[in-house]
């Protein structure tokens, strides 16, 4: 027993002493531990030392041995802008010569007053003298007078550290820059060049307008009485005055110009005149000498705005630019904007030129003449000017367009003259939209479109000109399966209806039959053949032709329908003009066009789009509705002259039993075999219903071709 309790008693002892082993392994891991971290501290911070001081010595080093490199540094500064660390890149003596403050404005206002960026150097030597490095170098940058080069020389010399430092003067700048120069950027206007018709009469270019302003110290006594006159005549604020007279450059004897007006405008100038104090004097400026008569021709310009310059940046434009806003102004923009000009000289304080370092010489525009004819342009609008309408006359021989309007409009003098917030107001308010360009819409054609569907019947052979369809009376259905829908048409002239009496007399049951006959499938194919849901090869992005929905028809009696102008085809007056011009040049549609040019050599848009046979057959009847007593074209007869033509009068309706819908009066007209009025015109007027429909436009398509 004695001997199992021992054996024990040496068993717990061995236990006890395993533990505390176990202890003071633990603590002597954390000691080592602690040690270790402190050691790795201690260490790594040397390290630390170390290394940083082998890269302050490597840079010092590397900028002791290097002065291309400070320099390259130096100018390095002028595209970032850090113009305080171009300062700390002097040396000490260059610093005690000139403030950091001044420097930075120096260098600030010369570098960015001639717009300097992509600065590049080259070394060209580096050379010693009294242990300075002197480095002789080519710099070249982008400025706002384009490239500009030069050779410089600089020195450098070392501090108390041995790090090289620029000894500056302004010559570092340009080397022929004193400390008492100054850089001087100076701009010349390029003149934006003119828009002129066909006869070189100006439509759109410099002309003259009045600029009105006040003399403060010729106001009378009743200051603020007069005041309130001119703001209520010029359509400005009584504040807006007082801020431009209370300007801190004003004296009693100086013109404080307010607003421009029209040259023409004599009872205003009269009114203000009036007035003491009042001073009018002549201006330059863009003018629109046709003002209205050309407005959605021409468009206007007026001062670049911020995103404008933003999206032309590269382009030569400016602040002081201005752009053509809408119109020819604007898609000519390329051709006959000006560019300006742009001269950077080193001037002395007298302001006396020294040297001119870069030039870039003013751009005038070009001068761009069109085939418009202002003459004609003019009497037409004056025709139309009280209704809302659309005109295109062409040559349809050439394509030649000479004169495109659409009324009522606008006069863009007023946006060069300043438009007044209630102007601006006014014309976007107005009911009869004279913002709005109606010959670059797309329209319902009406039965101006039935001879483009009998050219198509008898191009395709679905078709036969002389068959006699038999009078269906004032209204027609195909069958039971159209419910109550039935064509409907204005009279009935015997018992012969065939293509020529259904042209002459307008009938809108033929060419509804006519349609089915054609088909579905052969019609969408042969009037996308004529340019439907295709861009008019034009200057002004017209709106496109189409029929349907995505080019199908939506039913039978859609396709019906659209056989005579209705149902869902809406037609561009230009390309109506183009589709037209077929008829006189065998069958080939001619492409439309506003530039002028002496080599007259018509070019087609779409070829053979009729046959031959076909497009004489249909012009000719088209000469019978003007020809023929019984034509609805009759009353644009003229004697001595071959003119064909077609009416038509599209129904703008929400239903066929709306009874307050609205009428479009077409109709179009061409010589035939008239080399010296090869014309063609086309004339778009709304609202014609109780007006006689499409007879209400007839004279004033008449007297295109009048003398």
């Amino acid at each position: 027993m004695k001997t199992i309790n021992k054996g024990k008693r040496r068993k717990r002892i061995s236990r006890r002493q395993r533990q505390k082993r176990k202890i003071i392994i633990v603590i002597i891991c954390l000691v080592a531990l602690v040690l270790a971290g402190i050691f790795l501290f201690i260490h790594t911070q040397k390290e630390g030392n170390i290394v940083t001081n082998i890269i302050k010595a490597t840079t010092e080093k590397k900028i002791t041995s290097n002065p291309e490199e400070v320099l390259a540094e130096y100018m390095a500064c002028i595209d970032s802008k850090d113009y305080q660390k171009m300062y700390d890149l002097l040396s000490e003596q260059s610093k005690l010569n000139i403030s950091a403050t001044d420097f930075i404005s120096r260098n600030e206002n010369i570098y960015e007053g001639i717009e300097a960026q992509d600065v590049k150097i080259n070394v060209i030597s580096t050379s010693e003298e009294d242990s300075n490095k002197i480095i002789k170098y080519d710099t070249t940058m982008d400025t706002a007078a384009g490239e500009l080069n030069f050779t410089n020389e600089i020195t450098l010399n070392k501090n108390d550290k041995k790090i090289y430092c620029i000894e500056w003067s302004t010559k570092v700048i340009f080397p022929n820059l004193l400390e008492d120069d100054k850089v001087k950027v100076s701009y010349t206007t390029g003149e934006r060049g003119s828009i002129l018709d066909r006869n070189g009469k100006v439509l759109a270019g410099k002309g003259t307008v009045a600029s009105v302003g006040i003399v403060p110290g010729k106001l009378g006594e009743n200051k603020e009485e007069d005041l309130a006159k001119i703001a209520e005549i010029l359509s400005i604020t009584v504040d807006s005055i007082n801020d431009k007279m209370n300007a801190s450059y004003v004296k009693s004897d100086s013109f404080v110009p307010l607003k421009s007006i029209s040259q023409t405008d004599t009872e205003m100038k009269e009114q203000l005149l009036g007035i003491q104090g009042i001073m009018i004097t002549d201006k330059e400026a863009r003018v629109y000498p046709l003002g209205v008569k050309a407005a959605h021709l021409t468009g206007y310009v007026q001062n670049i705005n911020a995103e404008e310059l933003e999206a032309m940046n590269g382009k030569d434009y400016n602040a002081n630019s201005v752009i053509g806003k809408i119109g020819l102004e604007k898609l000519l923009e390329d051709q006959i904007r000006g560019i300006d000009g742009t001269i950077i000289n080193i001037v002395d304080k007298d302001g006396t030129k020294k040297l001119t370092l870069v030039a870039k010489l003013a751009q005038n525009g070009k001068n761009v003449k069109l085939t418009i004819d202002a003459d004609l342009q003019s009497k037409l609008y004056d025709e139309l000017e009280n209704d809302k309408s659309s005109t295109v006359v062409m040559n349809s021989k050439t394509g030649e367009i000479l004169a495109l309007i659409s009324t009522p409009s606008y006069d863009p003098n007023d946006f060069i003259l300043g438009m007044s917030s209630d102007q601006w107001q006014a014309l976007n308010e107005n009911e009869a939209m004279p913002l709005y360009n109606r010959f670059k819409a797309t329209l319902s054609p009406g039965s101006t479109f039935k001879p483009i569907i009998a050219a198509i019947g008898l191009t395709t052979n679905t078709l036969n000109h002389d068959e006699n369809v038999g009078n269906s009376g004032l209204s027609w259905q195909k069958d039971a399966s159209w419910g109550n829908y039935k064509v409907t048409t204005l009279k009935e002239y015997g018992s012969q209806v065939d293509m020529q009496n259904a042209l002459i007399n307008s009938d809108n049951i033929y060419f509804a039959k006519a349609a089915l006959k054609i088909g579905e499938d052969t019609l969408a194919e042969q009037l996308l053949n004529l340019g439907f849901d295709e861009s008019i090869p034009f200057q002004f992005g017209l709106g496109s032709s189409e029929f349907g929905t995505d080019n199908k028809f939506d039913s039978e009696i859609q396709l019906a329908d659209s056989g005579y102008g209705q149902g869902k085809v809406l037609v561009n007056p230009v390309h109506m003009a183009s589709m037209y011009s077929a008829f006189v040049n065998d069958g080939s549609m001619v492409q439309p066009y506003l530039e002028y040019k002496d080599d007259t050599t018509p070019t087609y848009w779409k070829e053979q789009v009729f046959s031959k046979e076909a497009a004489d057959t249909i012009c000719n009847d088209l000469i019978q509705v003007v020809e023929s007593p019984d034509g609805t074209g009759h009353s644009a007869k003229i004697e001595g002259m071959t003119l064909a033509g077609k009416t038509g009068t599209a129904e703008i309706k929400l239903s066929k039993d709306d009874s307050e819908g609205t009428e479009l009066g077409w109709f179009a007209a061409f010589t035939v075999d008239n080399d010296e009025k090869p014309y063609l015109a086309i004339t778009m007027v709304e609202d014609v219903k109780d007006r006689g429909g499409s007879h209400y436009v007839i004279p004033i398509v008449k007297s295109v071709f009048e003398d």
